[in-house]
């Protein structure tokens, strides 16, 4: 305990008078500090010692060494165990029965019969080899001899010496007195460093393969991440898995665990591989388990692919290159050949490429068409593609419904025949009656004489779960979306899924999320060709593509949002897909909004001009002279087919039943009446314009008189 300190304060002036005397103040001195204990002190520098990275990675160096030597004594015992023995023969033989392989099972037992007779061969001479080294040696040590004496005659006579008859004979005697000198005083030290040189080549050994467990391993080789796939990679990767069929399979197999391979191939951005299952292992025990294989082959998820190929109880494997997924593709055909044009019938769109790299493209030849994913995944501009190509045919005729608004679709103005852009219920109802005047031409189309040739109508609508989900309803109480048999729009889509391609009248859809809700069974499975970008779960996996194609590996819900834009994965047989799969991975090439102006800019070069409406009017007094000049639009001239086309699709309660002679009614005495052109009837702009001012000029006369 401290002693307390008096200090004594003497003030520098004496006190006033009445003042209070100086007061003596007791300070206490703090306590001293405690000592530390030394045990204290010792186990904080141990604990820091070990938490230090020196001493980390010290401690690993140390166990990945010893473990090299020791795992590498462990590889040497094993290949001279299994060059000395038949078990190398036997673990063949056990892996060929596995796979199912008889054939080679018994070439493997028929090598074990002659490895198995050449080593007793090798055992019976080693009986007889004492007696016949013995007699070797004397019959040659006295040939030696024997010649070296007649050596030393030779010499003796030509040098007339007596003693050099023996000369050879004690030079080599001499020789090996030298040779036993030099080895005395090398083998002390050969014995010595021989234990050094053998665990340094045990070190050797191990060091090649990596003989240590991960954790002390240098950083450089436990991230390995884009090694080379090789075969003992992969089978390391599936023993691993998880699989305990597998796993024991793999392991009675040995090394030969590599007999479940096929050849490793180069394709595209990465290698591909089929993987031949041992009996008891099932298809979906290894598709299952993705992630994990992903992993063991030091690859993310995403850079492996597995399907099923035709063969029976066999995966396909595809694994990417590391990082090869995150580069780009490079441009579309469509931004890069400007001469390039588009066939409807006979040709395919360029879409972008598949995982192999080649070039994937896909016909549009009477198939409807569904593309889903994830918002901002890349669905319009996927959908756009194909259509800025079809455009490139000049007899396909558009209807278009952008339920998104935002000008996506706007370079298709001047290029469609109708394009409904907006967000809203009262868009929602357009686009609606635009699906059911599609309905009505597919109808009249099917009412036609056989053997009639009808042009593209591609009926195109963008965010559709828009309609699906709307809640208005007409005059009638029928609502305009929903998924029932009341509603229009549901019902309009799906009556051209049951016949509109026979008139080749096509409905393609783009949609977001899909649910039952807003993508109801019957209109997704309508589809002929089904593409998805990401998603979130496996059910909407298998509403956007169907379960044939989930159950065959297509897993757009593994696709990573954000940032595999664009990758779709499309079934289809409109685009060309391995034999044995269900469906394809394709990374479609981006075409930008400037870009597409400038492809639907070519298009346009290609037709006459066409007289895009905004807004489908219906239920009003029409001025007939006045839409048909709307409806030629800037066009010198139009052809009177396609004016009554146009008509039809500004009005159909008006115009729809218009035949030539309602047209040539209206435009009797006008000025603006139908001529030929090349042979054909056709209506002129410029007289529709005259007939036009005429009339506007006589209305106003007759007013002000």
């Amino acid at each position: 305990m401290s002693e307390n300190v008096v200090h004594l304060h003497k003030p520098t002036d004496p006190p006033a008078p009445g003042t209070a005397p100086t007061v003596l103040t007791v300070v206490p001195d703090a306590p001293p500090a405690r000592p530390v204990p030394l045990w204290v002190r010792s186990g904080r520098a141990v604990k820091t010692a070990v938490t230090h990275e020196t001493t980390r990675a010290t401690g690993r160096a140390i166990a990945r060494h010893a473990s090299y030597t020791f795992n590498g004594g462990r590889i040497v015992a094993r290949r001279t165990w299994d060059g000395k023995t038949g078990s190398r023969y036997e673990r063949m033989i056990r892996a060929a029965e596995a796979a199912g392989n008889l054939e080679a099972a018994e070439e493997w037992e028929e090598r074990l019969t002659r490895f198995r007779a050449a080593r007793h061969h090798r055992r019976m001479d080693l009986l007889h080899s004492p007696v016949d080294a013995a007699k070797g040696v004397a019959v040659g040590t006295g040939m030696g001899i024997g010649g070296l004496v007649a050596l030393g005659v030779v010499m003796a006579i030509a040098t007339k010496d007596v003693t050099a008859v023996v000369t050879p004979l004690m030079a080599t005697i001499e020789f090996i007195n030298l040779m036993i000198t030099i080895v005395h005083v090398v083998w002390g030290p050969l014995i010595s460093l021989g234990p050094f040189f053998a665990l340094l080549a045990l070190w050797a050994v191990g060091s090649k393969q990596h003989a240590a467990p991960a954790w002390a391993l240098p950083a450089k080789v436990r991230n390995s991440e884009g090694e080379p796939i090789t075969p003992s990679i992969v089978v390391k990767a599936l023993r691993d898995l998880g699989v305990p069929a597998l796993r024991n399979a793999i392991k009675e197999m040995g090394d030969a665990g590599a007999s479940m391979l096929s050849p490793i191939v180069i394709a595209g951005c990465g290698v591909e591989v089929d993987v031949t299952l041992p009996s008891g292992v099932s298809t979906n025990e290894v598709q299952v388990k993705r992630r994990k294989l992903a992993e063991n082959l030091a690859r993310h998820e995403h850079e492996v692919f597995i399907t099923i190929p035709t063969a029976a109880r066999t995966v396909r494997l595809w694994v990417a290159d590391s990082g090869a997924l995150d580069e780009p593709i490079g441009p579309s055909p469509l931004v890069t050949d400007e001469t390039m044009t588009a066939d409807y019938t006979k040709g395919k769109a360029p879409w972008g490429q598949d995982l192999r790299g080649d070039a994937a493209s896909i016909s549009l030849y009477q198939r409807h068409l569904l593309i889903t994913g994830l918002s901002n995944q890349g669905k319009t501009a996927a959908l756009r593609a194909l259509a800025l190509w079809l455009a490139l045919d000049r007899s396909v005729e558009f209807w278009m419904g952008d339920l998104k608004g935002v000008g996506d679709w706007a370079m298709f103005n001047g290029l469609a025949t109708k394009l409904i852009q907006g967000p809203t219920d009262d868009h929602v109802i357009q686009v609606t009656e635009m699906v059911e005047d599609a309905v009505e031409e597919m109808n009249r189309r099917l009412q036609a004489p056989p053997g009639t040739v009808f042009p593209l109508l591609v009926v195109i609508v963008d965010e559709a779960q828009v309609a699906f989900m709307c809640p208005a309803v007409d005059e009638d109480k029928r609502p305009y979306g929903g998924s029932k048999a009341k509603s229009r729009y549901f019902t309009a889509v799906r009556k051209i899924h049951n016949q509109g391609r026979a008139v080749n009248v096509l409905m393609w859809q783009g949609t977001q999320d899909p649910t039952d809700q807003n993508l109801p069974k019957l209109v997704r499975e309508g589809a002929h060709t089904r593409a998805s970008l990401a998603l979130g779960t496996e059910s909407q996996a298998r509403m956007a593509l169907g379960d044939k194609a989930v159950d065959g590996g297509a897993a757009p819900n593994l696709l990573r949002p954000g940032l595999d834009q664009g990758t779709l994965v499309v079934a289809s047989d409109g685009i060309a897909i391995p034999a044995g799969q269900a469906s394809i991975t394709v990374r479609t090439h981006f075409i930008s909004t400037d870009d597409a102006k400038q492809i639907a800019d070519r298009a346009k070069a290609l037709r006459d001009g066409v007289t895009t409406l905004h807004v489908i009017e219906r239920g009003e007094d029409r001025d007939p002279l006045a839409d048909i000049a709307a409806v030629v639009g800037d066009a010198s001239r139009v052809l009177t087919q396609d004016v009554l086309k146009r008509l039809t699709a500004l009005n159909a309660d008006a115009y729809g039943k218009w035949s030539f002679i309602d047209l040539k009614r209206v435009l009797d005495g006008t000025g603006a009446e139908p001529y030929k052109s090349d042979g054909r009837m056709v209506i002129g702009r410029e007289r529709l314009a005259r007939a036009l001012a005429n009339r506007d000029s006589q209305g106003s006369a007759s007013t002000s008189g």
